[in-house]
């Protein structure tokens, strides 16, 4: 066996995981690129990045993750959203996968999954891929050296990428397979190298755990006012919609790029890195992002890149347009060092509308952010799932329904209540098309975005002129500094406005058919949005 820093009371064996060859605790950067590169899992990039490709899977496998349905569990998860697994089934997938795992060599992270002391989880991820042990490192929050002398797991996470789950035998749909046991604390992966399933897993364990303690667990970037976390903003979206992009505002803080908690104390990151798409990413227009891709041991997740000179092609999706590169936090200059800031001042929910029908910005009421929020309506972008070749609508509760063990309401609920609680101000922000639907009309210009989020940010939106929009009946600005006034009407984009007409009453129209799950569910300020 070969061992880094760990608590001697808690090794492998100490939790069933037995007959393996040489087992690496808690390596540090340097020796898991040595261990990646020796085993052949990928290539030393510019800078010395890590560079790889994780074969067939390039997304996410939403439709292959499974809760296992035990008793402290039953009556609480959304089983509509979470296929159940049978507990029988998960023992035999458990004692297969050890089976399959004895004589191979292991890496083991012991990290912390959550900023806030108070409130983190201790999470220990046991992964096949000394690649996937950089990955998480990045990801997850790392204890200090000395901290891991005590260190104890409340859940431990094995990702075996070799292993194939047997679909009749597991209980699950097909070889690959995402299994969250509540009850034994354990996440089973296998199937699948795309690393994105090791921190997704963790941050649905979060999202179960933490709206039990008055916690809302949220799918969200966060940045805060330069010397001023009392000035915090998230950022609400899936991805695609410019969560990371729009976040890492060189004027302010960031806190993290995607997946947050908002406590009694404020708000805080679950990680300790961020996890961008480099889809033609470039230099001039997110500098601080693309400075990443050549720097020592940040993981470029399959890009294509010159043989020779190992230049990375940011426009060549041709293995996927869901390309990634995954970095530590500090290597953004302007993230913050405690990962911590305070309740929410301005909370943005990002969407992406292929429709071509939403205005740029919109302020929404307590009852309307609810309603957007339990909607989550977006587009996927293409790459994010499997299959997903161009964008396509779709609605995804709390803008992350593949993420959430709990019916949609409890993090309504949450949302609603500190949003009173606080005096926080929410606007919907389409990032997505204008002037026409997805293949007529043209992505929104990033720098209109940036600019109407400054307003709102800085406080003078607030104080502009509003017009009620006759379809969604939010407040949209007439005028903004930076701004084209056509931009702010999207009907006025449209060369035919009897067809954005036509197409904002479809719009509509999904809008109130998805939002019917919900009815019973709802308070009537709620409810009298959904109906209009």
């Amino acid at each position: 066996m070969t061992n880094g820093r760990v608590n001697p009371a808690c090794r492998l064996e100490d939790q069933g995981i037995t007959g393996l060859g040489n087992v690496y605790y808690n390596y540090m950067e340097p020796a898991l690129v040595e261990e990646a590169l020796k085993r052949g899992e990928g290539h030393l990039g510019n800078g010395g990045a890590f560079l790889v490709e994780t074969g067939k899977h390039t997304g996410r496998s939403p439709k292959d993750k499974f809760v296992v349905k035990t008793p402290c569990v039953e009556d609480t998860i959304w089983w509509e959203n979470n296929p159940p697994m049978d507990p029988v089934k998960f023992d035999v997938l458990h004692a297969d996968m050890l089976e399959h795992m004895k004589g191979k060599d292991y890496f083991v992270q012991d990290l912390y999954g959550g900023a806030d002391p108070a409130h983190r989880l201790d999470v220990r991820m046991v992964t096949e891929l000394a690649w996937h042990n950089l990955f998480i490192r990045h990801l997850l929050r790392r204890p200090d050296r000395d901290e891991l002398d005590e260190f104890s797991p409340e859940f431990t996470v094995i990702n075996c990428p070799s292993f194939k789950a047997d679909a009749d035998k597991h209980g699950c749909r097909s070889e690959t397979i995402i299994a969250l046991n509540f009850e034994k604390k354990l996440i089973l992966i296998g199937g699948t190298e795309y690393a994105g399933e090791n921190k997704k897993s963790v941050f649905s364990v979060l999202n179960y755990l933490l709206p039990g303690k008055g916690i809302m667990p949220m799918h969200c970037s966060a940045n805060h006012a330069p010397n001023n976390p009392v000035d915090t903003a998230i950022f609400f979206g899936l991805s695609g919609t410019g969560k990371t992009t729009l976040s890492a505002d060189p004027s302010r803080v960031l806190i993290g790029d995607d997946e947050h908690g908002w406590s009694e104390r404020g708000t805080f990151n679950f990680e300790g890195g961020c996890y961008a798409k480099t889809i033609d990413l470039s230099a001039k227009a997110e500098p601080e992002i693309f400075a990443t891709t050549s720097k020592f041991a940040t993981v470029i997740e399959n890009m294509v890149w010159d043989k020779e000179t190992k230049e990375l092609d940011f426009h060549d999706d041709s293995l996927t347009a869901n390309m990634r590169c995954a970095y530590p936090l500090e290597y953004i200059s302007n993230a913050s060092s405690t990962a911590l800031g305070g309740h929410p001042k301005n909370i943005i929910m990002l969407t992406c509308d292929a429709f071509g029908v939403l205005p740029p910005i919109a302020r929404l009421t307590p009852a309307q952010a609810m309603y957007h929020f339990l909607s989550g309506f977006t587009s996927k972008v293409a790459g994010t799932e499997k299959g997903i070749t161009e964008p396509e609508p779709t609605f995804s509760t709390c803008f992350g329904a593949p993420f959430m063990p709990r019916r949609p309401e409890a993090y309504g609920n949450l949302l609603r209540d500190k949003m009173a609680s606080h005096g926080a101000t929410c606007w919907l922000v389409n990032t997505g098309w204008t002037g026409g639907a997805y293949g007529t009309g043209s992505r929104m210009p990033i720098r209109a975005t940036r600019a109407l989020l400054k307003a709102a940010l800085d406080g003078s939106l607030a104080e502009a002129e509003f017009r009620k929009d006759k379809n969604f009946g939010f407040d949209v600005p007439v005028k903004v500094e930076g701004v084209a006034d056509l931009l702010l009407d999207p009907r006025r984009t449209w060369d035919d406005q009897a067809a954005y007409d036509a197409q904002a009453q479809k719009l509509v129209d999904m809008f109130a058919k998805n939002f019917a799950q919900y009815d019973a569910y709802i308070d009537d300020d709620v409810r009298a949005i959904a109906i209009g």
